[in-house]
């Protein structure tokens, strides 16, 4: 196999033309266009007579392959058997060029051409890659394919061999503009598969020697095709294989992210490519939190806080997709910096966008996303369309944050009516054993990290229940809760035992340290008033302290605790007692 085509300088789209040397059975490959036909004669002759091609294979209809069929009908050694090899769909553009030579339909013959001395040429049906009845050509001697479109390339930097990967780069653009639909691509790619091809030979780009095949077909089945799809105002392949590619990104970043925090700074860094985006942050209305809203910004890798709206967001929030399109024409609306956040602006510029999102089968817009921008700037096709995109995204991200901030507050609120006495807000005795289990471990290893319990009880409890009723009872309960609260450091622990009785643990503190606190609660409840009950029965509490001992049980150092506490209340109460019975 010969490459008889001719390099045109200053041209990305080069056309190659293929000699297959075979005695006066010879086949010229894609003949050529008129512009290079009178380089590919003269190659041609240096290899064989012209006279002894019989066979012009043509495998599309366009010019570049067969504007040269006119000029081989003047030639002077054209031998009168020889044919033009086609299907018949290209038949019938080919022959308004009046060709002279008649054709011969490979429809017909079974789609392969015998050239005798057991060299077959295999045709292969390849649709719409890039018109209907479209083909390539395996030469089953060589294990040479003659590719037609397929595998073609732009190449600034031409050379007759792919050098190395890098190649797709040349053909990806090629495809992505040329070639209908990435499904119809991956199924001319699976019918070329089948056959043990050893050097692929395009009309465009550069030829792809055995060990780069697999890599280029398995990167060409992951091409978007169809690109001029996208185009709006422009049909530079360039700038659509950009932004196909950042439409591609975007989509990854769903399929490949979770975390909120990653969803929105990957998203943020495809749009820096196109729009200087300073900073993001997303508004929507929270649930059951009256007219405000939850906001992710990255001070808080965007987890939710509730804030109120801003002043841009109430009369957004009432418009649905048709209105907003109606009064801005685009998927955004650029605003100046809010007078709110002027000092942010220092940091940034004047500038930011607003844009709605509209999760799924929502017609009102359910949140904002707030782009702060570096700079202004005139916004392209490209990254207007990038925007509306990362838009869909962001809807769907935004509304599945803000359904785990409910499910995380109702989480919360569930746990905490689990963990917390309902009537004083104090933890109760599950939380007290998970807590101190930490806490016990440390005691254990280190002697200083020590603990000290105080067990208290309201004296005469069942009185103030007879004498008051049991409402007063709950307020009695309450504001002496609430006074231990105060009396402790948020280190500590406050516990409602059972009933009238109460727990604190101190960490870190000695049994002197925990008769002081103690004696600091009982203090202050025996001063207090306590509303519901007269000022005849006074509110008195009786408290025992004791210390843990290493490697102790969390049960028997608070029945130490308790035992100090029973001395307390069977002596004359309103007392604190140490865990060795004797009264303080």
């Amino acid at each position: 196999m010969w490459w008889v085509g001719h390099h045109m300088p200053d041209d990305t789209f080069q056309c190659h033309v293929y000699l297959i040397e075979h005695g006066d059975r010879s086949v010229l490959v894609d003949p050529g266009g008129y512009l290079t036909f009178k380089h590919v004669y003269k190659k041609v002759q240096e290899v064989v007579p012209f006279s002894n091609i019989r066979y012009f294979l043509c495998q599309h209809q366009d010019p570049d392959i067969t504007g040269s069929l006119r000029l081989i009908d003047l030639l002077p050694d054209v031998r009168r058997d020889a044919m033009i090899v086609t299907h018949w769909r290209a038949m019938q553009l080919i022959k308004h060029y009046d060709p002279a030579l008649p054709f011969w339909n490979i429809d017909e013959h079974n789609w392969q051409l015998d050239l005798g001395g057991g060299r077959i040429l295999k045709f292969i049906f390849t649709p719409y890659l890039h018109f209907p009845a479209a083909f390539c050509t395996f030469d089953a001697l060589s294990g040479i394919l003659f590719s037609s479109d397929i595998f073609g390339g732009f190449t600034a930097n031409w050379t007759l061999f792919a050098r190395d990967q890098s190649h797709i780069e040349n053909i990806r653009p090629f495809h992505e503009h040329y070639m209908p639909s990435r499904e119809i691509l991956v199924h001319g790619l699976t019918k070329l598969e089948a056959y043990p091809i050893k050097m692929i030979a395009p009309q465009h780009g550069s030829i792809i020697p055995e060990h780069l095949i697999d890599f280029m077909i398995n990167e060409l089945k992951q091409t978007d095709c169809g690109l001029y799809a996208l185009a709006r105002d422009s049909t530079d392949i360039h700038r659509l294989s950009f932004l196909n590619k950042a439409l591609k990104d975007i989509t990854n970043v769903v399929v490949t992210h979770r975390d909120f925090w990653d969803i929105a700074n990957e998203l943020i860094t495809i749009l820096r490519k196109t729009i200087p985006v300073a900073s993001a942050e997303f508004y929507t209305y929270a649930h059951n939190h009256n007219n405000e809203c939850l906001c992710l910004k990255p001070e808080t890798r965007y987890r939710g806080i509730i804030t109120a709206p801003p002043a841009y967001y109430e009369p957004m929030s009432t418009l649905n997709k048709r209105s907003w399109l109606s009064q801005n024409k685009v998927c955004y609306k650029k605003i100046p910096i809010p007078q709110e956040r002027i000092p942010d602006a220092k940091k940034t510029g004047e500038f930011c966008l607003l844009i709605p999102l509209f999760p799924p089968n929502r017609e009102l817009i359910q949140a904002i996303a707030v782009l702060s921008l570096e700079h202004d700037v005139n916004m392209t096709f490209e990254s207007e369309k990038i925007v509306e995109q990362i838009g869909e995204v962001l809807a769907v991200a935004v509304e599945r944050e803000c359904i785990l901030h409910v499910l995380d507050m109702e989480r919360r609120k569930f746990y905490e009516q689990a963990i917390r006495d309902p009537l004083t807000g104090l933890h109760n005795r599950l939380y007290m054993e998970e807590t101190l289990k930490p806490f016990l471990h440390m005691h254990d290893r280190n002697e200083k990290d020590g603990i000290v319990a105080i067990m208290s009880d309201i004296d005469h409890f069942k009185k103030i229940n007879d004498s008051y009723g049991h409402s007063a009872g709950d307020k009695v309960l309450k504001q002496v809760a609430s006074a231990m609260t105060g009396c402790i450091r948020t280190s500590d622990l406050a516990i409602r035992y059972g009933g009238e009785e109460f727990a604190v643990f101190l960490i870190g503190q000695s049994t002197r340290e925990g008769v002081f606190v103690a004696e600091k609660i009982r203090g202050e409840i025996s001063q207090m008033k306590f509303e519901g009950v007269t000022n005849e029965h006074k509110i008195t509490l009786s408290c025992g302290v004791a210390s843990r001992k290493r490697k102790e049980p969390l049960g028997e150092f608070i029945q130490r605790a308790d035992a100090a506490l029973y001395q307390a209340k069977s002596t004359s109460r309103n007392k604190v007692c140490c865990e060795d019975d004797t009264p303080l």
